[in-house]
């Protein structure tokens, strides 16, 4: 059963900007067009787990908001000497049904069951809403 990531996307205010983020990162030198890297400074240590199908999900603005599939993890030490770790994403983002979620620091796990479902053929109409509308929606209870 996989097991997924949650973290917070600091400095994005939306989905869309999540979006272009990963756009402009796979346009640098030394960029991936199949994968965009997330790094972090703890190694997961159920690796194996989240690599069974799991996700990075996105805190954005106080809602869970949307997940990046894993598709690795790998550990290196950068230049000063300290553990980090790439977390290989795919770099296409499938918004989830939103919820609210507060601050953390870090990444923490997000047990299958706790996971929000995508938003599947839902995420066309609440897409092109604005990002402010959509967040009081939810807060409402309304989306």
């Amino acid at each position: 059963m996989a097991l997924h990531l949650i973290k917070l996307c600091v400095g994005c205010d939306s989905i869309q900007d999540l979006e272009a983020w990963i756009v402009e990162r796979r346009r640098m030198p030394g960029g991936s067009p199949t994968e965009h890297i997330h790094t972090t400074r703890m190694v997961p240590k159920r690796g194996d787990a989240l690599l069974d199908g799991g996700s990075l999900y996105w805190v954005i603005k106080g809602q869970l908001a949307c997940r990046q599939r894993l598709l690795d993890v790998r550990p290196f030490t950068d230049g000063e000497g300290i553990g980090r770790c790439r977390l290989v994403l795919e770099p296409v983002v499938m918004p989830v049904r939103p919820r609210p979620y507060r601050p953390f620091q870090g990444w923490r796990y997000l047990e299958p069951d706790d996971a929000p479902p995508d938003l599947g053929s839902e995420a066309a109409d609440v897409s092109v809403l604005p990002e402010t509308m959509r967040r009081e929606l939810v807060a409402l209870g309304l989306l």
